[in-house]
């Protein structure tokens, strides 16, 4: 799911009932790009459990001014409209998990 400063408002409102991972990135970032297919899995294996949204930090500078990133790939996790893990650089899958607390 692509993260707006449009649609933010409604995905952070389904962090009640489930947790939301953002993926801070940028199309010129290596590691962003190394990052992505692990989060294409991570949501393959858990996407029913999970909101996941990929926030473009060239598109959405107020989002991710808003969110204090500085340094990319960042990840945050969310629930109950808190912020509850937040990680800069790439992740591996067990990683990912592990921040959403799913084993």
């Amino acid at each position: 799911m692509n993260i707006t400063i449009g649609n933010f408002d409604s995905v952070l409102e389904q962090s009640f009932q489930k947790p939301v991972l953002l993926d801070f990135w940028a199309s010129w970032c290596g590691p962003c790009r190394m990052l992505a297919p692990v989060i294409e899995e991570l949501e393959g294996e858990v996407g029913e459990k999970v909101i996941i949204g990929k926030v473009n930090v060239d598109e959405q500078v107020e989002l991710a001014q808003s969110f204090n990133v500085s340094s990319i790939p960042t990840i945050v996790v969310i629930k109950d409209k808190n912020i509850v893990s937040r990680s800069v650089g790439y992740k591996n899958l067990n990683q990912l998990k592990s921040m959403l607390g799913i084993e």
